[in-house]
C-alpha cells in the first residue's frame, strides 16, 4: 500500500513499495541514453549556424536529398524528445533529492542552494562554452517546481499534463501564427501589413545574426568568442526562460509524479506500463512523422520548419516522451551487458557528459581548435555525434569504477552541501 508521511519541514509525501536502488537503476540509465541523444539533437547547432537547427536552407553546405530526409528522422525521433526525457528526469531527480533531504532531517533550502550552484555552471556553460545552455532554464524552473514537492503523484500528473496543454497552445498562437501570417493567403488579407511586415523582420534578424557570426566562428579568436556572447547575446538566457519554461515546468511535475507512482521502479504491473508506453510512443511518432512530411512537402520553408519544431510538434511529442519514458524505465531495469552498464555509467555522470560534450564540440568546431564550423554537411555532422558517443561510453564507466561521483557531479555536490565529499572509492 502506499502511506504517507509527515516530512522535517510539515510536508507530506508519498511512499511507494518499490526499492530506491531499482528507481535509481532506471533513472541512471534512461539519463545516459537521453544525454547521448541530447548531442544528437544539438549538434547542427554545434557545427552550424543557429538557424540551421530547423532551417535546412542555412546549412553553409547544403542540404541535398539524404540531408533533408535525415532531417525527417530527426524531427520524429531526436528533437524535443531527448529534451524532454532530460527534463522529465530533472523533476524525478529533484523529488528523489528532497526525499533523501527530508530523511536526514534537511528542508527544500538544500535544494534552493543546488539551484542556485546549477544556475552559475549554466551561465558559464551559456557565456564561455555554448549559447544552448539548458541549466539556467533549469535551475529557474526548477525553483518554480520545488513549490509542488508537497502534491501527491496524481496531483501532479493532473497539473503536469493541464500546464503542459497550455504551454502548447502559447507556443501554436506565437510561432504557429507566425507561420500563418508569412506564408499562407491570411497574410494577405487586408490591415495584415504591419503584422506581416514585423514577421518579415524577425526572419532577418536571424538571417543577418547568423552571417554577423559567420567571421567569428571562421576565423575569430575565443576572446572574440565569449566577447560577442556578451554583447548580443547577454538577455537570451532570460529570453528562453519566459519562452521555454511553459514546457519545462509542466515536464518536471510530470517527472516527480512518474517517480512517486513507482514508474521508474519494477513493481506494480509492468505488461500494462509497457502497453501504454509503446501506444503513447506510436502515436507520437505517427502524428510527429506527419507533421515532418508536411514540412517537407512545403519545401521546408523558413516558419514552416520553425513552427513544425516549436509550435506545432509540441503535442505530438508529449507522448512519444511519456512513452520512452516507460519503456526505457522498464528496460532499463531488466538490460544488462556491456552497452546497458557503458548507458547507465554515463547516466550516472550525466552532468560532466553534458557540460563535456559541449567542450569537446568547441574543440572540434571553432577555429582556434579544430576548426570545423560551417564545413560539414548533416550526414558528417551525424559522424562526430558518433565519436561524441563512443567518449562518452567509453570514460564513464571505468570512471565510476574508481571513483564515487563524476568530476562535476562531485563539485556540485560539494558546493551544495558546503563540505568535500572523498571522491575516490
Amino acid at each position: 500500500m502506499t502511506q504517507e508521511m509527515a516530512t522535517p519541514d510539515g510536508e507530506m509525501q508519498e511512499l511507494k513499495p518499490a526499492a530506491a536502488g531499482e528507481r535509481l537503476a532506471s533513472l541512471d540509465f534512461i539519463r545516459g541514453f537521453a544525454v547521448l541523444g541530447i548531442l544528437a539533437a544539438n549538434i547542427v547547432a554545434f557545427g552550424q549556424p543557429w538557424s540551421a537547427y530547423s532551417w535546412p536552407d542555412a546549412f553553409l553546405t547544403g542540404h541535398d536529398t539524404t540531408a533533408d530526409w535525415l532531417w525527417v528522422v530527426q524531427f520524429v525521433l531526436i528533437d524535443g524528445k531527448m529534451r524532454g526525457l532530460f527534463t522529465l528526469l530533472f523533476g524525478a531527480g529533484m523529488a528523489l533529492f528532497m526525499e533523501k533531504a527530508w530523511e536526514r532531517g534537511a528542508t527544500r533550502t538544500l535544494l534552493a542552494r543546488r539551484l542556485v550552484f546549477l544556475l552559475l555552471f549554466g551561465l558559464i556553460h551559456y557565456f564561455l562554452i555554448w549559447r544552448g545552455d539548458i541549466l539556467i532554464l533549469y535551475s529557474v524552473a526548477g525553483f518554480g517546481a520545488m513549490f509542488f514537492l508537497r502534491m501527491t503523484a496524481g496531483k501532479l500528473l493532473t497539473l503536469g499534463l493541464i500546464g503542459y496543454v497550455v504551454g502548447a497552445l502559447f507556443y501554436a498562437l506565437t510561432f504557429g501564427s507566425a507561420y500563418f501570417m508569412a506564408e499562407t493567403s491570411l497574410g494577405q488579407a487586408e490591415g495584415m501589413e504591419e503584422a506581416r511586415a514585423s514577421i518579415a523582420e524577425g526572419k532577418q534578424a536571424a538571417i543577418a545574426e547568423d552571417a554577423a557570426e559567420v567571421p567569428i566562428m571562421t576565423e575569430g579568436s575565443y576572446a572574440d568568442f565569449v566577447v560577442h556572447n556578451f554583447a548580443e547575446h547577454a538577455a537570451d538566457p532570460f529570453n528562453a526562460i519566459f519562452l521555454f519554461v511553459f514546457e519545462t515546468l509542466p515536464l518536471m511535475l510530470i517527472g516527480m509524479a512518474f517517480y512517486r507512482f513507482g514508474w521508474f521502479g519494477t513493481g506494480g504491473d509492468t505488461g500494462k506500463r509497457r502497453a501504454w508506453g509503446w501506444g503513447l510512443f506510436l502515436t507520437g511518432a505517427g502524428l510527429c512523422l506527419w507533421l515532418a512530411l508536411w514540412a517537407k512537402a512545403g519545401g521546408f520553408t523558413y516558419w514552416g520548419t520553425l513552427s513544425a519544431m516549436m509550435a506545432f510538434s509540441m503535442l505530438p511529442r508529449l507522448p512519444m516522451v511519456l512513452g520512452l519514458a516507460l519503456l526505457l524505465a522498464l528496460y532499463g531495469n531488466a538490460a544488462s551487458g556491456w552497452l546497458a552498464e557503458r548507458l547507465s555509467a554515463a547516466g550516472r555522470a550525466a552532468f560532466t557528459n553534458y557540460l563535456g560534450t559541449s567542450v569537446l564540440m568547441m574543440l572540434i568546431f571553432h577555429p582556434w581548435a579544430g576548426g570545423l564550423w560551417g564545413e560539414l554537411t548533416r550526414p558528417e555532422l551525424y559522424l562526430v555525434v558518433a565519436l561524441g558517443w563512443a567518449v562518452m561510453l567509453a570514460w564513464s564507466r571505468p570512471w565510476l569504477a574508481k571513483y564515487r561521483y563524476g568530476p562535476l557531479e562531485w563539485l556540485w555536490r560539494c558546493l551544495t552541501y558546503g563540505k568535500v565529499f572523498a571522491l575516490k572509492r
